[in-house]
């Protein structure tokens, strides 16, 4: 998918919402358990009762490797399932991957071709020679981490290095790798008054933005600096939605909140574009 399909999506929808599919079996409601893959029948409702109000679903790898192989062939039939009835989705792996280039190679193999996603997160602590393999792909995006929601960000990524803090860094560094027009970056929520200096550094290229909802981030306060001229951000809520019931109504809750995040995106695509 490229990023003007996207982007006509989001114009499309009036919503610029990816829902995280972090499916935990502790957390969902217990009749499904009866299933034969309960995490599949449960990403399956999910997906059928919110497709419409979101452009993007976002499975955290670490859910799903968890629970062994079967945990994998439960990711590998959600993304057969969404690119198979719902083609128009913007999927991303949130692996987290980055290796030394050969290794960045098979995990772009495993993520883009085998499972076919459109997009899988990368940490950039290696460099370019870890991303670049994951660049080469066309129609493809690496979604770089660069200022992170959690606490331990403040660790490094808000650290001062020769007069500049290295997220800036980053991010500036990033730009000149081959075909870094397929790159988009992570920016947590909760760092909303960062996004302006972000957006001078990349003004138009996607951000991933989780950390609205369970974790405190606020909507308004990030697309006031977040906002491009091609909407460029993908607003991603998990637990605030997936887990709205534990009943049987599970499916139906998920999309009154999905609903209600989408509602807000309407009213303030409407007034920025």
């Amino acid at each position: 998918m490229t990023t003007q399909q996207l982007t006509e999506q989001i114009l499309k929808k009036k919503s610029f919402l990816c829902i995280g599919l972090d499916v935990d079996l502790h957390k969902i409601p217990q009749h499904l358990l009866e299933e034969e893959d309960p995490i599949f029948a449960f990403n399956k409702a999910i997906i059928d009762a919110t497709h419409q109000l979101c452009v993007a679903y976002k499975p955290n790898t670490a859910f799903y490797e968890a629970y062994g192989l079967k945990g994998w062939k439960s990711l590998e039939k959600t993304i057969q399932y969404l690119n198979q009835n719902y083609p128009e989705i913007f999927t991303i792996a949130d692996a987290k991957r980055g290796d030394i280039g050969n290794t960045s190679s098979m995990y772009a193999k495993a993520f883009f071709e085998d499972l076919g996603f459109d997009s899988v997160t990368v940490a950039p602590y290696m460099g370019k020679d870890s991303v670049e393999p994951f660049l080469a792909f066309k129609n493809k995006h690496t979604i770089m981490l660069a200022l992170t929601s959690n606490e331990g960000a403040f660790d490094f990524q808000t650290k001062m290095m020769d007069g500049k803090e290295l997220y800036k860094q980053v991010l500036e560094t990033s730009k000149a790798w081959r075909n870094s027009e397929n790159l988009m970056y992570v920016v947590g929520a909760t760092k909303a008054e960062y996004f302006a200096d972000i957006r001078n550094i990349v003004p138009n290229s996607f951000l991933l933005v989780p950390g609205v909802g369970a974790q405190g981030g606020n909507l308004q306060d990030v697309c006031k600096y977040g906002l491009s001229t091609n909407v460029g951000l993908l607003i991603n809520s998990s637990r605030g939605i997936i887990y709205a019931s534990k009943q049987e109504d599970f499916a139906q809750a998920a999309a009154g909140k999905a609903k209600e995040l989408q509602q807000e995106m309407e009213v303030i695509l409407r007034a920025k574009l």
